[in-house]
């Protein structure tokens, strides 16, 4: 897959940790790898966004871009109306990410908030995007109670703009798990009706960036560029 979406089932759930952490394997595996930030909200011009963060965890070897940054946390859509800025459009961010993957062997889109989030007046969203660049999503989800729902929806929303799922990531897998948390390795496949193909550790972020490139391929499946035998953590975990 030269072009990954990245969406998550809403905020604040390890998307930009998740996409450092995909980027980190694939740059392990010899991979140049791109990371583009259609819209980033909540930063003043000179504040480092997400996609610097994802260049600083995995390296200076990622490429970032980003197409349009409004200084309210807000939908991108809100927040360019406000701040009186042009929108970013789904055909922008399909034509961004298309030039990148010329030159690189994988390009990773980290959406704003969830899958339908708009981006324009016109109700263009991430997923318009994906459909325009032709390109698979990766989901990131909570690990524990309510994310079955929010991932069924987000699936089924992509399955409504023919999309595929390329699997599910827990953004943030607590050290001791739950009942639900164990329950949900088993089950969020099926909500998804994909792979469950990542669990980050709660706090990987803070993690030192040397620790963080070492440790990325092992909490990542194969299918992402990683070590990690994810028929194993049910049998860790599962419930």
């Amino acid at each position: 897959m030269p072009v990954l979406f990245v969406t998550g089932t809403g905020t604040e759930i390890g998307k930009t940790v998740t996409t450092a952490a995909v980027a980190a394997a694939a740059l392990a595996r010899g991979r140049s790898v791109a990371v583009l930030k259609p819209a980033q909200t909540g930063m003043g011009p000179d504040e480092p966004g997400d996609a610097a963060e994802v260049a600083r965890l995995a390296g200076a070897a990622v490429t970032t871009a980003e197409l349009a940054r409004y200084p309210e946390p807000l939908a991108p859509e809100t927040a360019a109306r406000r701040a009186g800025l042009p929108p970013v459009r789904p055909a922008e961010v399909a034509e961004a990410a298309a030039k990148l993957a010329a030159s690189h062997d994988l390009v990773l889109v980290e959406g704003a908030g969830g899958l339908l989030v708009r981006f324009d007046e016109a109700g263009g969203t991430l997923a318009d995007a994906a459909r325009l660049a032709e390109a698979p999503v990766l989901v990131v989800a909570q690990a524990g109670l309510g994310t079955l729902n929010a991932t069924a929806l987000t699936a089924l929303a992509l399955r409504t703009h023919g999309l595929t799922c390329a699997g599910v990531v827990v953004g943030s897998w607590p050290a001791e798990p739950g009942l639900a948390a164990r329950c949900n390795i088993g089950d969020l496949p099926e909500a998804a009706g994909a792979p469950l193909l990542g669990l980050l550790p709660q706090g990987a972020g803070a993690l030192p960036p040397s620790a963080f490139r070492a440790a990325a391929p092992g909490w990542l499946a194969p299918a992402l560029d990683g070590t990690a035998d994810a028929a194993g953590w049910a049998a860790e975990y599962g419930a």
